[in-house]
């Protein structure tokens, strides 16, 4: 059986928010969507299936933490990340770029060889191309690949910035031509410039010409107020291509999905409801829950009264906390789940009033009660 193409339509749109649909050869995605992170072939603390009934539609994986440990190769021979992982989802794999820059003892970077640098987790040296990065997605066998950047630590220098977009975009035209034509996957380019909007509008217009299925969002999350991420994002949503998803890379609390979202943004993904289900703090529809607080020992209601998922209701806040201060794992299993179901209700939501007309109210109550 032929394997769909990758495909993605704008149903609707109230504003410049929009929903859509991405088919790919492994199921629909409904946009705006949240993908939880399954950097190392998983999401933390979770089990695959569990990630399914919240109506998570896709995952993240990262191709530097997968090339270090286990290896491609041990996944690749048995035929990819779905296999490896025992996920029916489409995965989308980031190109390693970032963790690349912010964890690895770089060495240097060469604008022919790539990045050049030493593991963070034994010192081993790798050198990642745009074409290796390629590659490596190719053997992982993801839905959506990302092309290889730079991504740039948050700095006010015009020239420095400059130089590190003028990098990205040609590491992306090496990442299309290694890409070749796969029409049953996607390849995402990636959209720098810092906080400069000339920058960043002469990043997108170099990648339109080259042509991608998707465009991302990079270089954001890595400092900045949400003040200079919207103004970075008000800059870009009237160049954005119309007919092409639009990818908002490491975002973020659920205020910053909800201001993305008004400017048109159709894809998130962050590490930040796991994460923090693993510390004991909770996201609802009225607010955060620090679990470990001592007011939740003689507090019996569930997390959520509002949450739609049954078996997540099951727990009460003064059990939850008894697990967190002992120590349990079970502690963060719970909340790692509340919290990505939390995020998916969240895009429901957000799917459900940008089809109404209503968005606008939905966002001035919830952007900054959440």
């Amino acid at each position: 059986m032929a394997l769909k193409k990758f495909k993605f339509n704008v149903i609707t749109n109230d504003k410049f928010s929009r929903v859509g649909l991405i088919k790919t050869s492994r199921g629909n995605i409904q946009t705006p969507t949240f993908m939880p992170v399954g950097t190392q072939a998983t999401v933390k603390a979770a089990f695959i299936d569990d990630i399914i009934k919240t109506g998570s539609e896709i995952i993240l994986c990262n191709t530097y933490h997968l090339m270090i440990r286990p290896g491609v190769n041990r996944i690749s021979k048995i035929g990819g990340l779905h296999k490896f992982m025992n996920c029916k989802l489409p995965i989308l794999t980031d190109s390693g770029g970032f963790q690349v820059m912010s964890l690895s003892k770089l060495n240097k970077v060469d604008r022919e060889k790539g990045a050049i640098f030493r593991s963070h987790i034994d010192g081993k040296k790798f050198v990642l191309s745009p074409e290796e990065s390629i590659k490596i997605q190719k053997k992982l066998n993801s839905d959506i690949i990302m092309v290889m950047d730079e991504c740039p630590k948050k700095t006010t220098n015009y020239e420095l910035i400059k130089k590190s977009m003028n990098l990205s975009t040609y590491w992306a035209k090496r990442s299309k031509k290694a890409f070749g034509k796969n029409t049953h996957k996607a390849l995402f380019g990636i959209v720098q410039g810092g906080l400069f909007k000339d920058l960043r509008i002469k990043s997108l217009n170099e990648l339109l010409k080259i042509e991608f299925d998707g465009y991302a969002i990079g270089g954001l999350a890595v400092g900045e107020t949400q003040k200079e991420m919207f103004d970075v994002l008000d800059g870009l949503k009237e160049f954005m291509p119309h007919d092409k998803p639009r990818y908002l890379m490491g975002v973020g609390t659920p205020s910053d999905i909800l201001g993305a979202v008004k400017r048109g943004i159709d894809m998130f993904d962050c590490v930040l409801p796991t994460r923090s289900g693993r510390t004991g703090l909770a996201f609802t529809w009225n607010g955060r829950v620090n679990i470990r607080n001592a007011k939740y020992k003689k507090d019996n209601n569930p997390l959520d009264l509002k949450c739609t998922n049954k078996n997540l209701l099951k727990y009460s806040r003064n059990y939850i906390n008894h697990l967190f201060n002992t120590n349990e794992i079970l502690g963060s299993m719970i909340l790692t789940l509340h919290n990505v179901n939390f995020y998916q209700e969240l895009m429901k939501e957000i799917r459900k009033n940008i089809k109404k007309g209503t968005f606008d109210k939905f966002y001035n109550y919830y952007s900054k009660k959440l």
